[in-house]
């Protein structure tokens, strides 16, 4: 039997969207239009005219987000988002222009070559980019005091040798310190206030989360979460937001490569090197979890915050972050004992962690399904 389905590519820019349409048996037909809800709606009604009674469609994702699949859907046309990373590439190919891209995009739907991204409800949406806000919060707090510090040294003002900085009693030598020159003074005051201004910020969105944090469906994987060593409300809802369906990985392996957190490989006959990590997938959630995993460099041995984090929680999921902590520390002593760099060992360990994580959350993921 004859495949029937008309297959769409879009090559989708702030401005326009860039359209192929595969009719069986005909050909390709093209055209460009607004990126714009009057025009959407415009284009999905000449898709379901001309187009057969099955039709796909696709755009690679990228900064124009989902808005313009649930447009699509909401009008009645099948619309994927598929990976741009893992869209064959022929190595011989030097032009590349909207029009071409559709066509591509189009034909390759047609093959079944195309990856299609797991897109979150507008709501998962949000709660994500609130967790993303609080990243962007706290690169910006960083580099503040960078300013002020590369300021002070310049000026070769020196915070006692061996102290740790951004302490209270840190704070109060800087309140304490006077400038001969008052533009020196203007600029070292606007670098302290946007250090408090940011530090304000980071309040603010710490507490949103926590509302986040105690609201379905997010409640309760995040407090289980909150079990294991090295992860607080930031942290778990960074990764139930970030993931918002454990269902699509069958393995703790799948959830792995995802993350980016396994090793390249270029194997060929009897041959096979492996380097680095592969660093694809989520780079937020694999951000998270290595900075978790530095937390296993201590023996295990659960504090007061950790035990109250546990107060209520199923005694499978605490039993199963027990055997992770002791696990992870274990591993740990012995790859820096065999004199693995710390900053691989601590990958190693968040790779590790991503596992127990899974089994934490896929059955639950599963049997709420």
């Amino acid at each position: 039997m004859r495949n029937r389905t008309t297959y769409v590519g879009l090559d989708a820019h702030k401005a326009t969207i860039q359209i192929t349409m595969l009719v069986p048996d005909q050909k390709p037909v093209e055209w460009q239009i607004q990126n714009e809800p009057a025009a959407v709606r415009r284009l999905a009604k000449r898709l379901l005219k001309e187009g057969t009674t099955e039709l796909a469609t696709c755009y690679e994702a990228g900064p124009c987000g989902y808005a313009l699949q649930r447009q699509l859907r909401s009008l009645g046309v099948a619309c994927e988002v598929v990976a741009p990373s893992l869209i064959p590439v022929k190595p011989g190919d030097r032009i590349k222009t909207d029009r071409r891209d559709a066509k591509k995009l189009a034909e390759l739907l047609r093959a079944g070559l195309l990856t299609e991204v797991h897109p979150p409800t507008a709501e998962e949406e949000a709660v994500r980019d609130l967790g993303r806000a609080r990243e962007d919060a706290t690169e910006d707090y960083l580099r503040c005091r960078h300013r002020l510090g590369k300021m002070l040294l310049r000026r070769g003002i020196i915070w006692g040798e061996g102290k740790k900085a951004w302490t209270a009693s840190h704070r109060v030598w800087l309140k304490s310190l006077h400038w001969e020159h008052e533009a020196d003074q203007a600029v070292f005051e606007d670098y302290l206030l946007a250090i408090e201004q940011v530090e304000e910020r980071i309040k603010s969105l710490d507490a949103k989360l926590e509302i986040q944090a105690q609201k379905e469906p997010y409640r309760e994987p995040v407090a289980w979460l909150r079990c294991f060593r090295g992860i607080d409300t930031v942290t778990a809802l960074t990764v139930v937001a970030e993931l918002h369906d454990f269902r699509r990985f069958g393995s703790p392996r799948e959830l792995m490569a995802y993350l980016g957190l396994v090793p390249s490989e270029y194997s060929s006959s009897e041959s096979r090197r492996q380097g680095s990590i592969t660093k694809a997938g989520n780079s937020h959630v694999r951000r998270v979890l290595v900075e978790a995993a530095w937390h296993y460099r201590r023996p295990w041995l659960p504090g007061y915050t950790l035990k109250k984090r546990r107060v209520g929680q199923p005694l499978q999921i605490i039993a199963l972050a027990d055997k992770a902590g002791q696990r992870l520390h274990r591993r740990f002593v012995r790859l820096s004992a065999r004199g693995k760099p710390n900053c691989k060992t601590v990958v190693a360990i968040a790779r590790e962690l991503v596992g127990f994580i899974w089994a934490a959350l896929y059955p639950r993921a599963i049997k709420s399904a």
